[in-house]
């Protein structure tokens, strides 16, 4: 599956910024995504095996819990997917950037 085509469902790009907070453990993901989106606990656990199947949240066994966090290798897929198009903003950014010093050394 194609990091976008992962990304493209809110239910999972809403748990990866809930990863992207600290490691949770499944319970707490359910709990938070089931309220939010009124889906079922096995909704949402197939939302985190496709996030992990494609490399994006990682999970380690804490006794019988399980604990989920971000992988990067997924978001590193989309950063250099993202690169080739980086210089439409970044020119931009740059000149922002440029602009507020200006005005700050004419304020001075």
């Amino acid at each position: 599956m194609h990091a976008f085509d992962v990304l493209g469902d809110p239910v999972r790009r809403r748990i990866l910024e809930l990863l992207a907070d600290g490691e949770r453990s499944s319970g707490a993901v359910v709990e938070t995504i089931a309220d939010e989106f009124g889906i079922t606990q096995p909704a949402v656990s197939q939302h985190l095996r496709v996030l992990r199947e494609n490399g994006f949240a990682h999970v380690r066994p804490e006794g019988a819990r399980r604990l989920y966090s971000v992988d990067p290798a997924g978001m590193r897929q989309v950063d250099q997917w993202l690169e080739r198009f980086r210089g439409f903003w970044e020119q931009r950014l740059d000149a922002l950037g440029t602009e507020i010093a200006r005005g700050k050394r004419e304020r001075a």
